[in-house]
């Protein structure tokens, strides 16, 4: 089974097979993208809370009647309408028409901080996911630093991640690559990047690991076969 992985901007993601449309982190705010640039979402995964993740408005245009959006629990009130299930990190949830699951990562700063001392992303704040679609297993990091709870995933066996290599709020380039060689997945697509140098992390991982970086502009896309 073909899936297309399709990078909009920022840390927005469409993935597509035969039978499913699933959003992550779709948003048109601080992003550049527009409501016309999505199509109607069979399934939507929201990481966090803040805007340039989270957009309810575009969730609510987005949305089929009946489509499921996926969320941690602090936002499961947010989202009006529908059917939201909240998944903590470890807890997954089977895809309703789809062969997969997806389950919840944890995704938290450790070393990036507000001026009061308090980090971006606390832990408990926000989620990454692991979609295991057919055989295929796709890991969106979220936003997060380099964690040790990374270290579970190399058993799991990784296709594609999708990994925050921007700095200020998350990994750096030189940290992400870090999660590369811990992680070993087949295939590394760097996201939210903050003006990042996709080269440097590609020649990073690439010296360094028998992963593949893929570099995606946005609206391009790979197809994982």
């Amino acid at each position: 089974m073909a899936i297309t992985i399709r990078y909009l901007a920022h840390a927005s993601f469409q993935i597509k097979t035969e039978d499913q449309n699933i959003y992550i982190d779709p948003s048109t705010k601080n992003t550049g993208l527009k409501k016309d640039a999505f199509e109607p979402a069979d399934l939507i995964l929201v990481t966090h809370g803040h805007q340039d993740h989270f957009d309810k408005d575009l969730i609510k245009k987005i949305r089929k009647m009946g489509s499921p959006v996926i969320a941690p629990l602090n936002l499961k009130k947010e989202i009006k309408g529908g059917i939201v299930w909240d998944l903590s990190p470890g807890q997954f949830m089977k895809m309703i028409t789809s062969d997969g699951t997806i389950w919840a990562t944890e995704a938290y700063n450790v070393k990036r901080f507000r001026p009061n001392g308090e980090p971006f992303h606390p832990k408990g704040f926000g989620v990454g996911f692991l979609l295991k679609i057919g055989e295929k297993r796709i890991y969106h990091a979220g936003d997060t630093d380099l964690i040790p709870e990374m270290e579970k995933l190399v058993d799991v066996g990784v296709d594609v991640a999708l990994l925050p290599s921007g700095d200020t709020y998350t990994m750096d380039i030189n940290e992400a690559a870090e999660a590369v060689l811990t992680i070993k997945p087949k295939i590394a697509i760097p996201m939210h990047l903050k003006g990042a140098d996709p080269i440097a992390f590609k020649e990073k991982v690439e010296s360094q690991s028998d992963t593949k970086v893929v570099i995606l502009s946005e609206g391009e896309e790979y197809t994982l076969e």
